[in-house]
């Protein structure tokens, strides 16, 4: 029954274009039938009319026309003549047979014979008329003679080959229709085979045998589908072994079981303020809190930080260390104090005027001054000393962090040869161009060549330390295994890209639901229901681009002017570092573009931008975040950037768009968002276009898959990779060193 119906679906449509054709070729072939005797009956006149000349000029001698009379009685004889006449040359009809129609004169007769069709009706039926030229010997035009032809015999014919043509268009029908039958069933014996045979797996995991090109679209779209099925099952599963806590316990206790950590930074993982109600304790919002604190937790390791907190002091002891977490005590935080000059000089002044700019291609000119200088040398000696001190072994794991510390490593390396030290670098290195402008270069690379490893977020940070070094310094580099040996010291420099700490499950079932969170955040800032937010979450700090942002909010607004009334935007800027002026000139820029922009389409109850310029913990952020539609991170150029991180960990519902500068680490492996170039205003406002109208199944699938590689890649893996690299490192050296006991002449 199923064959019959697939011979049907090809027969019927066959059936039908052949009664078509017919249909349109039967007057097609009358037409052509019909031209070929035409032509054909004026050649058999012309020649009729050559070979009567001579008669006819004899026979117009005779007055009585008597002798031209009975040549016309003869030639009429013939079965496809009908009649004959012979005009003057001023058209009048000089003699004609008997059968010449009488209502038919010379100039009528001429008229009909110009024609395309030159054909009348009489009353036998159709005639061809003809008038041809009669002709002297010496060429001389005597008279024209008018041919009447029968074409009832044409008629015949024509039907004649409607007949043959029917014949053969039927013959044709019958055998192509049993071809297709014959094809067709063979083809649908084919397609149950090779359908039987994808269902078996062949032509998916292994070759069609045989080989069935018609089934290869089949089999590519049914692989695609089971690669999407196959993605949906593995985010569902996750990764198959998941960096968190307990392996950053479980790698210290296998690679690093023994030995010492002490970890440098200038931020403290505790803070103790003094309140109205006594000493509180605060722990910052940090992703190098969040990672490194559990292996610090595990190995009752030492943190060396500064100690910035009003309640700092009163809750160390004599040399300076307090036990943390509070309550807990599992490791030891050492403090060292800063006055407000060196704070200045240090932090302020070299590092955050001087390295920030020049490592961030933001078109800020660095500040170098010969006073920051000589109080970040001797800030760096504190640590390093305290560090020392700290050591309770000769080889401690050290791990070194950010740009505050470039000098560090090197004086450690001094004063503890055989210690391993982690340096990482949380923000880009500059091209050897553009880092050639510090007065003391020379004295930063050999300072960070001090370090064991040398981590920055990508490899393009890397490649541009190592041409750097390459550019400043006598050093030997081996490209291939990305070492540099300076003073007999390696330094082994890879990408270790940074991450966050992904929400627990426990973390999770706290959050509030999405529509919530969409409610209280409306609420507050007073927007109706259905309108649409994007949000910007940042320092308030020059290289995040936050005012390129605005623009490309001020572009939206222009270009599509429907948004107008219906979004808005939300920049959390938290103020950072203050007392600079260059900071506070930008802080200034940011709140006089969000004015403007809120003049020019604000409207009463409607403001475009809202800027929150206030510091926001982190449950407020989350809320920001589950509650937009879009998050925008256009930073100008960055290490690493979490924002985009916290914003993807936040969307459990898998909605919201990530729009993300290319000039953040970020972007090299969270391709799923929508990636733009923040300089460029007219891209950056199309792609916010693009997010407040993507449809949700598209942001179900871009949010899927960067939440999966957030949730794989997160702040766990980055310190375990770092420590992992770290143990082999040891291992190698102490190898080397057990090889060399027992050399010939050795010890």
């Amino acid at each position: 029954m199923n064959t019959l119906r697939l011979q049907l679906r090809f027969l019927v449509p066959l059936v039908i274009t052949l009664v078509v054709a017919s249909y349109l070729a039967l007057p097609l072939m009358d037409r052509l039938t019909l031209r070929w005797f035409s032509r054909d009956v004026n050649l058999r006149g012309e020649l009729m009319t050559n070979t009567m000349s001579e008669p006819i000029a004899e026979a117009l001698k005779d007055p009585l026309g008597l002798r031209l009379q009975v040549l016309f009685n003869r030639v009429v004889q013939d079965e496809r003549l009908v009649a004959i006449g012979l005009c003057t040359l001023d058209g009048k009809l000089l003699r004609h047979s008997p059968a010449f129609p009488h209502d038919l004169d010379c100039a009528q007769a001429r008229n009909t014979a110009g024609q395309k069709d030159p054909q009348m009706h009489i009353e036998g039926g159709s005639v061809h008329v003809g008038m041809h030229a009669v002709k002297a010997d010496n060429g001389e035009h005597l008279a024209d003679l008018v041919l009447l032809h029968d074409l009832s015999f044409v008629e015949r014919r024509s039907q004649d080959t409607q007949k043959y043509l029917i014949i053969l268009i039927s013959g044709l029908g019958v055998i192509i229709a049993l071809i297709t039958v014959v094809v067709a069933q063979f083809s649908w014996r084919g397609w149950v085979s090779g359908a039987r045979a994808l269902l078996r797996g062949e032509g998916l995991i292994s070759p069609l045998m045989p080989p069935s090109p018609e089934l290869a679209p089949l089999a590519a779209d049914l692989r695609s589908r089971l690669r999407d099925l196959e993605d949906e099952y593995r985010r569902s599963l996750g990764p198959e072994t998941i960096w968190n806590p307990e392996r950053l316990r479980t790698l210290l206790r296998t690679q690093l079981r023994g030995d010492e950590l002490i970890v440098v930074s200038n931020r403290e993982p505790y803070i103790h303020e003094n309140t109205g109600h006594g000493l509180s304790v605060k722990r910052p919002a940090s992703g190098l809190v969040t990672a490194v604190e559990p292996v610090m937790r595990a190995c009752s390791g030492t943190w060396v930080a500064h100690g910035s907190g009003s309640g700092d002091r009163g809750s160390v002891d004599k040399h300076d260390r307090v036990l943390v977490p509070p309550g807990k005590d599992d490791y030891t935080l050492r403090r060292i104090w800063l006055t407000e000059e060196e704070e200045k000089g240090y932090y302020f002044g070299f590092a955050n005027e001087g390295l920030w700019p020049l490592c961030h291609v933001a078109h800020v000119r660095p500040v170098f001054r010969e006073s920051d200088w000589q109080e970040y040398r001797k800030i760096n000696q504190r640590f390093a000393d305290a560090v020392v001190a700290e050591a309770r072994s000769e080889d401690p794991v050290v791990l070194v962090q950010d740009y505050h510390f470039a000098l560090l490593p090197a004086m450690i390396r001094k004063q503890l040869p055989r210690a391993t030290i982690i340096t990482f670098w949380h923000i880009p290195w500059p091209n050897p161009e553009s880092f050639g402008i510090c007065p003391w270069r020379q004295e930063i690379l050999e300072g960070m060549l001090g370090s064991t490893i040398l981590g920055f977020h990508t490899r393009f940070h890397c490649k541009n330390f190592i041409e750097t070094v390459d550019r400043y310094l006598e050093a030997r580099i081996e490209h291939e295994h990305s070492t540099i040996s300076f003073h007999e010291d390696t330094t082994f420099v890879e990408s270790y890209p940074i991450s966050i700490a992904w929400p627990t499950e426990a973390t999770v079932a706290t959050w509030a639901p999405v529509a919530q969170c969409k409610e209280r955040v409306f609420q507050r800032l007073g927007l109706p229901a259905d309108h649409r937010i994007a949000v910007g979450v940042d320092r308030f700090d020059y290289t995040k681009g936050i005012l390129e942002r605005l623009h490309a909010v001020e572009r939206l607004l222009e270009k599509y002017p429907q948004w107008v009334g219906k979004f808005s935007f939300v920049q959390v800027a938290a103020p950072s570092r203050s007392s600079l002026e260059e900071y506070k000139a930008f802080q200034d820029r940011i709140q006089n573009t969000t004015r403007r922009i809120n003049e020019r389409f604000g409207r009463e109850g409607y403001l475009p931008v809202h800027l929150l310029a206030e510091h926001h913990e982190s449950d407020a952020l989350n809320e920001l975040y589950r509650a937009a539609d879009a998050c925008m991170v256009t930073s100008l150029h960055d290490g690493m950037n979490l924002v985009c991180k916290e914003f993807v960990a936040a969307r459990d519902d898998e909605r919201g768009v990530l729009i993300l500068s290319r000039f953040a680490g970020a972007a090299r492996e969270m391709s799923e968002a929508l990636i733009v170039n923040p300089y460029h205003v007219e891209e950056t406002a199309d792609a916010l276009h693009r997010s407040l109208t993507m449809p949700e199944a598209e942001q179900r699938e871009r949010m899927a898959s960067l939440r999966m590689t957030v949730h794989e890649f997160n702040v766990y893996r980055w310190a375990g990779r770092m420590l992992t690299d770290a143990g082999r490192w040891r291992l190698r050296e102490r190898i080397e060193a057990r090889v060399q006991r027992h050399q010939p002449g050795v010890g």
